[in-house]
């Protein structure tokens, strides 16, 4: 165990780097908190499960995204299990492939109940979508919309982090160039960005349209567009759906996305 992401890393990416999609998840939150694009607070528990000299197991736990398993093999639950226990992490939820998810709530002995169901997916055969308007990089003037924007998707998701940690967020996304607007007229009509590649896969997210600008097609052009330019920078795009919202899976398998693997979250009380 640690709570160094520095540390960390250098234990637990040789690990991740063999399916970086199926692990993009685990290997963003980690790299986030090296770059100082995610903020916790409560310090993080990283923990990783080894056989010998050989890493079999990666596992985060955060004070906001609660214990994040990945593709975790289920006999190392009880491992993992005692050594969140004994690091006094609070677990707010728990996240990873239904099985190993479901079995880790269990043992853990609280209550818990469903939360969220998602699906992963990657880009296979890659087709564009239209829209009125254009996609471009956000940048520094976009400032106000886009914080506007993230303020919006958290609403929408999980809940608002506050406006100061929604204007940081979308700074540094604009700084690093990972931040993508629909312009239509003028007006910014919706965002998407993306985490960034390693080992050469960039998973898609927090892609949001208000209210009031949906069903224009936009959300779907702009992830096209964004898909477009990774796939021009030689990475794999990825995204992750939400599975009780048919509309954007079928949106992005219009796209050229497949399934991967399905996840589950449980908030635990």
């Amino acid at each position: 165990m640690t709570e160094d992401p520095a540390a960390f890393k250098a234990v637990a990416f040789p690990y991740l780097q063999r399916d970086p999609v199926l692990n993009s998840v685990l290997i963003s939150n980690i790299q986030g908190r090296v770059d100082n694009l995610l903020y916790d607070p409560a310090p993080p528990v990283f923990v990783s499960v080894h056989r010998g000299d050989e890493v079999v197991g990666v596992v985060c736990c955060t004070a906001l995204r609660g214990v994040m398993l990945g593709g975790l093999d289920e006999e190392f639950l009880p491992l993992v299990l005692e050594a969140v226990v004994e690091s006094g992490a609070e677990v707010k939820y728990v996240e990873g492939v239904p099985e190993v998810a479901l079995a880790f709530a269990q043992q853990l002995g609280r209550q818990f109940t469903d939360d969220r169901l998602t699906r992963l997916h990657k880009l296979v055969d890659f087709k564009a979508l239209e829209a009125e308007g254009h996609a471009r990089l956000a940048t520094e003037p976009d400032l106000a919309d886009a914080t506007r924007l993230v303020g919006g998707f958290g609403e929408s998701v999980s809940g608002r982090i506050g406006v100061e940690e929604e204007e940081r967020w979308a700074r540094d996304r604009i700084r690093l160039g990972r931040l993508w607007l629909w312009e239509r007229d003028g007006r910014v009509v919706s965002m998407a960005a993306h985490n960034g590649s390693v080992f050469g896969a960039s998973r898609i997210g927090s892609v949001y349209t208000p209210p009031d600008e949906r069903d224009n097609g936009y959300a779907g052009a702009l992830t096209a567009a964004l898909t477009r330019h990774l796939l021009d920078e030689g990475h794999q795009p990825c995204l992750f759906t939400d599975l009780a919202n048919p509309t954007s899976n079928k949106l992005y398998a219009r796209i050229g996305y497949r399934k991967v693997v399905d996840f589950v979250r449980y908030a635990v009380s």
